[in-house]
């Protein structure tokens, strides 16, 4: 009996097999001003910027700094942070943080130098979409403006952003690479037959000795990967048969930062002044900054030259600089030493919002 669904072999030899998911080298045309391009996967060629677009920095210019403050704290202060921070430990009795006596409240100088460069990159690659009858903005209508001439709008200064943007008249329309134009390409899992062989009887028809339940006795079963058809629709055209190939450009914002603490507290770990602000002090900020003079702690005049030419080293030769900013904050550190039970204790308030910082407290509970 016939069955209207059964599917027969049926091999299309005008159906193509699949080609590369990606344009073979030569495949594409060369657009002017883009000629680094090979057509090829993971092809996106960096453009550095034109001497013209990054300001070049004047010889023998500093900056001066002003005068300084250094922050204290009070004794309630301090105890309301050792309160604060206990009630947070489970382990910790909040009783010697109330009964405790203060020896002495020492603050301590501690600068943080922030270097900021913000900067753009243009990198581009081919990219490709199915052809559906869209405007094709191809070289008839012009040149394309090399990669520093594509207009982009800026972001907000010191903000991370990557924009995609097809450059101007570099689209073009061409068959599809992967189908050769056809919209369709040749099953590979049934090799474009529309049916395989059944993988329970092993296309025999039958299992020990009664017929196989699976292909009902055929020995071969409907190909599930193409429905039986012995072609897919093309994945990369989606069926339509021509690409719009263009060239994407890509600009990338970013701001890089750079952070310096002086190392000087051997019993306070640097780290958790990350976690914590300052008090600005000084803030500084054009399209390029110029080295720290006359500031009282001179390894923070010496990091600011280091790192302002390490920047301008390593961004301007790849990106073109777009703004600098150097700040300097005053961040609150206090070493509080204390007497509880005729024993000496200390800890650090650290940061414009408190924080205790302790190797040792005490008292700690412990549950049996």
């Amino acid at each position: 009996m016939d069955n209207k669904d059964e599917v027969h072999d049926a091999f299309d030899p005008n159906i193509p097999e699949e080609g590369p998911s990606a344009p073979p080298p030569g495949w594409l045309d060369d657009i002017h001003g883009y000629l680094g391009h090979r057509g090829g996967e993971g092809d996106n060629p960096l453009y550095p910027p034109p001497p013209a677009y990054n300001p070049q920095p004047e010889l023998n210019r500093n900056t001066l700094v002003p005068n300084i403050n250094v922050p204290t704290i009070s004794e309630d202060v301090a105890r309301d942070a050792l309160l604060k921070f206990v009630e947070s430990k489970w382990r910790y009795s909040s009783k010697p943080a109330r009964n405790l006596t203060f020896r002495e409240l020492k603050p301590i100088t501690v600068f943080r130098y922030r270097l900021e460069t913000y900067t753009e990159t243009r990198t581009s690659g081919w990219q490709f979409e199915p052809f559906r009858g869209q405007m094709v903005d191809g070289p008839q209508y012009g040149a394309s403006p090399p990669p520093w001439d594509v207009p982009v709008s800026l972001p907000q200064r010191y903000t991370d952003r990557v924009d995609k943007v097809v450059v101007p008249h570099s689209s073009f329309v061409k068959v599809c690479h992967k189908c050769n134009g056809c919209g369709r390409t040749r099953c590979v899992g049934c090799h474009g037959r529309g049916m395989k062989r059944c993988t329970f009887c092993h296309g025999h028809g039958h299992r020990r000795n009664s017929r196989c339940t699976s292909c009902h006795g055929r020995g071969r079963k409907k190909c599930i990967s193409c429905h039986g058809h012995g072609y897919k629709t093309c994945t990369v055209c989606h069926g339509s048969q021509n690409l719009l190939h263009f060239i994407q450009l890509t600009v990338t914002w970013k701001n890089n930062i750079e952070v310096f603490i002086p190392d000087r507290q051997p019993e306070f770990p640097d780290q958790k002044f990350e976690t914590v602000t300052g008090n600005p002090l000084f803030v500084d900020e054009s399209v390029l900054v110029y080295p720290l003079q006359g500031f009282p702690d001179q390894e923070i005049c010496s990091v600011s030259s280091k790192l302002i030419n390490e920047h301008f080293s390593r961004f301007s030769s790849t990106s073109r600089i777009l703004h600098q900013r150097q700040t300097i904050e005053v961040v609150p550190l206090t070493h509080a030493y204390y007497m509880y039970g005729g024993k000496n204790y200390s800890f650090f308030v650290y940061g414009t919002e408190n924080k205790i910082f302790t190797n040792k407290y005490p008292s700690a509970c412990s549950i049996l």
